[in-house]
């Protein structure tokens, strides 16, 4: 077993916010892949992509992410005004598919939201077992609150081409969330968010079904009391070969390339206890808000021996 993390750079110039990938074979200690470029670009909506997710289904995988350029889109059309992108953003997600991990389609914009959404925001993807269908799931502004505090939506796809309404999955009375991830363990659905006050940090809630309602555990929140509030955001998530969770958590308190990931392990998600791990981690770079994958080692060699440059992206 290996892991692939699919995530972009915080740079000012437009190269960050492409798709990057980094190879782990004990998900900790992390290689680059195309010597640190990107190995896909954005030539379509923002021409920048943030915030990934990567889904294996039974025959593709999909890569679905933010679509958003800062370098090009926050001095030009949103006039360098973070409520401007959050009203008059993109509704669109950028997605690209792939048989194998390294052939992938081109860049396709899915239009999801309607004209009563600001900007779509972080998408995750979960498997709904009882439904037998795909959860895609993000946060948002919405008018009905003048584009206040934002909130978590899903919608559902069975075929990653049509998408039903969306919908409300969780909203916090006192404060806005974003940066939702789910994962599933011994049948209980588990979903980590950034709460943007009242903590200022990340929060896990759990339920019985992917589309909720899903209940605070308050475990968690003594995991993280010592991390320091507003730091930290995007978390993601992967089960280790050891069963073990480890939980990633964007760390974005310093300017440029000291931005990124930190991690915590624990037993099980339904524990809640989470303990910091930095030493044991390492990656070669600053890299920002993704999602991890498990993959064989066949593919883990696919990915590190492709020649990238085969798309001039290098």
């Amino acid at each position: 077993m290996a892991y692939l993390f699919v995530h972009f750079r915080e740079k000012t110039t437009p190269d960050g916010e492409q798709v990057y990938f980094g190879l782990s074979r004990d998900g900790f200690c992390w290689e680059e892949v195309n010597a640190g470029s990107p190995v896909l670009w954005t030539y379509y909506g923002d021409k920048g992509v943030r915030d990934f997710t990567i889904v294996r289904t039974k025959g593709k995988f999909y890569i679905i992410a933010t679509d958003l350029s800062l370098s090009y889109g926050f001095r030009n059309q949103y006039h360098g005004s973070w409520e401007e992108i959050s009203r008059n953003g993109s509704k669109c997600f950028s997605v690209w598919e792939s048989e194998d991990l390294v052939n992938w389609s081109d860049q396709r914009l899915v239009r999801i939201g309607n004209e009563n959404y600001g900007c779509l925001w972080a998408p995750d993807m979960i498997y709904d077992k009882e439904r037998e269908e795909y959860m895609l799931h993000w946060s948002s502004s919405h008018s009905s609150n003048d584009y206040g505090p934002k909130g978590i939506y899903c919608c559902r796809t069975k075929d990653f081409v049509s998408f039903t309404e969306p919908e409300i999955l969780y909203r916090k009375e006192d404060s806005g969330v974003i940066d939702s991830a789910i994962y599933e363990e011994d049948g209980f659905y588990y979903l980590f968010v950034k709460s943007e006050a009242n903590p200022a940090r990340i929060i896990l809630l759990r339920s019985e079904h992917a589309g909720g309602p899903y209940i605070r555990i308050p475990a968690f929140d003594e995991s993280m009391k010592e991390i320091e509030a507003g730091l930290y955001e995007a978390p993601t998530a992967v089960r280790l070969e050891e069963g073990k969770w480890c939980l990633f958590l964007d760390y974005y308190g310093v300017p440029g390339a000291g931005q990124g990931y930190v991690p915590f392990v624990a037993d099980s998600l339904a524990g809640g206890g989470f303990v910091r791990s930095d030493k044991e981690f390492s990656f070669p770079y600053g890299f920002k808000h993704g999602t991890i994958l498990k993959i064989s080692d066949e593919e883990y060699e696919r990915i590190l021996k492709h020649d990238w440059s085969d798309k001039g992206y290098r």
